[in-house]
């Protein structure tokens, strides 16, 4: 379970949210919402420890992040608005970077559930915006992490490419995973749990 405990976050000297709560339990998906500005990725960003709030607390299976970094970041895939792979690699190499471990056929597959066959052995600085995050995105298909954050994970992807994406994140979750995520695009999926960022009141 991760756990949101009253967090406030402030950015250029602007309350974004205060006084948030809420808990993601093992299997659900929770889209993070509201409007530009709201502090969608920051949230984000505070709920993988890569920033701190300003009050308030994340706690993963009841432990402040502070006393479970390693056992957290072992069980956390978080992939945020840049696509965090290197530029110099091609996209097989970048696969074998974070995944040396998965089987090569398991890696095969990923990078075509990606869309990526035909490109994987192309630099990633040569592709285009939109190959470049399925690269990353090829990493859903390998992880083992229990803890999905993902901060706009369909920008430059077409439909058939968030369809099968989407699909990847319902698979996890009903393998008892979960996913937390932004997205500006609609999600037609039953399961989906909103937390929505309202204009805070300083």
């Amino acid at each position: 379970m991760l756990e949101a405990v009253n967090l406030s976050c402030t950015r250029d000297d602007r309350l974004l949210f205060s006084a948030l709560s809420f808990t993601v339990n093992a299997g659900e998906m929770v889209q993070v919402a509201g409007a530009n500005g709201a502090g969608k990725t920051s949230l984000l960003r505070i709920l993988a420890g890569l920033s701190q709030a300003e009050e308030g607390d994340v706690r993963w299976q009841g432990e402040p992040l502070r006393r479970a970094r390693d056992q957290f970041h072992e069980d956390l895939l978080w992939l945020g608005h840049q696509p965090g792979i290197k530029a110099v690699l091609t996209a097989v190499e970048n696969i074998n970077f974070f995944h040396a471990d998965s089987p090569v056929d398991a890696r095969w597959e990923a990078l075509a559930e990606a869309g990526l066959l035909g490109f994987e052995d192309v630099p990633v600085n040569q592709l285009s915006a939109g190959q470049q995050r399925r690269v990353a995105l090829a990493r859903l298909w390998l992880s083992s992490a229990k803890l999905w954050i993902l901060d706009e994970p369909f920008t430059a992807i077409d439909v058939a490419g968030v369809e099968k994406l989407t699909r990847q994140m319902v698979r996890h979750t009903e393998a008892g995973g979960m996913v937390i995520l932004t997205t500006h695009q609609p999600l037609a999926l039953a399961s989906v749990r909103q937390v929505v960022l309202r204009e805070a009141q300083a």
